[in-house]
């Protein structure tokens, strides 16, 4: 079991890693630039060449059944539940069958409201509760992960 972090304007690189380091888990962070990222024997970096979907093409590649994700791309969700793995959100949302279709469902919707009207995102600001709830849902996750496989 392995953690991959979708680390480009991931908020909770810190915490995932303090999780990955309890569970003595090797955790990999992907992006598409160099970034500061934890340090640890279990910490493992890599940067894609740039092109739009090269993290997630990645993550997808490497990703089995029963590792976690981490990532707030609807898309790189479905793509790493599809394999198997337990797919977190950046503010602990797991994401399930019945809620990646939701979420990709109203990414969509909101995709079309931007194109046809003037309706400007009004993203949530990243709340240290939401930071709380990551933490608790990752350590749920990693629970969960270690059950099923023994």
């Amino acid at each position: 079991m392995q953690i991959y972090v979708d680390a480009d304007a991931c908020p909770v690189k810190d915490e995932a890693a303090k999780v990955a380091a309890r569970h003595h888990l090797v955790i990999h962070y992907v992006s598409n630039s160099h970034m500061r990222l934890p340090f640890g024997e279990n910490v493992k970096r890599m940067v894609v060449m740039a092109g739009a979907d090269a993290a997630d093409d990645w993550i997808v590649e490497q990703v089995e059944p029963n590792d976690i994700v981490v990532t707030a791309d609807i898309p790189l969700a479905a793509r790493a539940h599809k394999k198997g793995a337990r797919v977190i959100s950046n503010t602990g949302k797991a994401f399930t069958e019945d809620s990646i279709h939701m979420a990709l469902a109203m990414r969509n919707l909101m995709t079309e409201l931007r194109e046809t009207t003037e309706m400007r995102d009004s993203n949530a600001a990243f709340t240290p509760r939401d930071r709380s709830q990551f933490l608790q849902s990752l350590e749920s996750a990693v629970q969960v992960a270690k059950r099923s496989v023994t």
